[in-house]
């Protein structure tokens, strides 16, 4: 994903580590991969360059994501002489040139085959939807680089809508409205910590979360502040970006039969990935749409489970494969 890569073998999530690689650009060499290059963003000498090589979903630097996915494959799979077969999710409006640039890092990494699966089926699959039945069902997945919306039916996607306003975007909102408002310069971590603390998509919840320290310096002064950061105001610098995601998901709607409408009303739509988080979401997305919105048990993980899934049963999924 954008932001984090989750690695599923043998039933479970054996890795869930930020997307970020850290690369001497004098040697070439990887100084970091995960976790520990996620600490040093904004924290390294010149010639070292802490970067994400995914942007809205797709590879934007394949030779350090080729890294990236090889320091994976190595670090999940302790037997270094059998090759693994791999599945990768992938947005369900992506290229082809996108989707190979994908499939060539994955073998470039070691694997002995790989295989594609549109994001929207993966979390429907890993949420325990049958998507075989000729009944519609739609999910929304909200990750770091775009928002996967899809109404799938018989094992297919009917209607789809991908955006690029997801997670990264809400980052970058608040980020921009610190300096706007408060005068306090903060950088993506700090406003993603933001975000999880005190994210969120409503001004009035009924389990408010205590109010969030942010520490930096002032924009013109350079001088240290501290300012304490309500949901409130995250949730009215957010709220433009929300609003996008709420038309996608009408876009979608629009488009989808009226059969399976019938369907999704009666069933719902499933809200999964990071996004779902989000404080009052679910409850926002209800109210302006007015069908059931509800949250995957474990949204984070729900697209790694179903990619995995649809691996194991590759003789029963293998029409959704690419």
């Amino acid at each position: 994903g954008t932001a984090t890569v989750q690695v599923y073998i043998g039933g479970e999530i054996v890795i869930s580590e930020p997307s970020v690689i850290a690369i001497n650009t004098k040697t070439g060499g990887i100084v970091a991969v995960g976790t520990e290059a996620n600490t040093m963003i904004g924290r390294t000498p010149s010639h070292i360059v802490a970067t994400r090589p995914l942007e809205n979903g797709v590879i934007a630097d394949i030779k350090s994501c080729q890294k990236m996915i090889k320091y994976f494959v190595e670090k999940s799979c302790t037997n270094r002489i059998l090759r693994p077969r791999v599945a990768i999710c992938i947005p369900s409006e992506i290229t082809e040139v996108e989707r190979q640039a994908v499939v060539e890092a994955a073998d470039a990494a070691g694997a002995k085959s790989v295989i594609t699966i549109d994001e929207p089926m993966a979390a429907a699959i890993g949420m325990g939807i049958d998507v075989e039945q000729p009944e519609g069902c739609m999910v929304v997945d909200i990750g770091g680089g775009t928002t996967e919306i899809a109404v799938m039916s018989l094992g297919g996607i009917v209607a789809n809508k991908s955006i690029k306003i997801a997670g990264d975007d809400l980052n970058r909102d608040i980020v921009e409205y610190m300096g706007r408002t408060h005068n306090l310069r903060i950088d993506e971590p700090t406003a993603e910590r933001i975000k999880m603390q005190v994210g969120s998509a409503l001004p009035e919840l009924e389990e408010a979360p205590e109010d969030y320290m942010v520490i930096g310096p002032n924009k013109v002064t350079a001088l240290p502040m501290q300012v304490p950061i309500s949901y409130q105001e995250i949730a009215h610098c957010m709220d433009k970006s929300i609003a996008k995601i709420e038309s996608a998901i009408l876009q979608a709607l629009e488009a989808t039969p009226s059969e399976l409408y019938a369907d999704i009303v009666k069933r719902g739509i499933y809200l999964t990935g990071g996004g779902a988080l989000l404080h009052g979401l679910s409850k926002r997305l209800t109210d302006k749409i007015t069908i059931p919105f509800h949250v995957a048990e474990d949204p984070l993980h729900a697209v790694a489970r179903g990619t995995g899934v649809a691996l194991k049963n590759v003789h029963n999924f293998g029409f959704l494969i690419r």
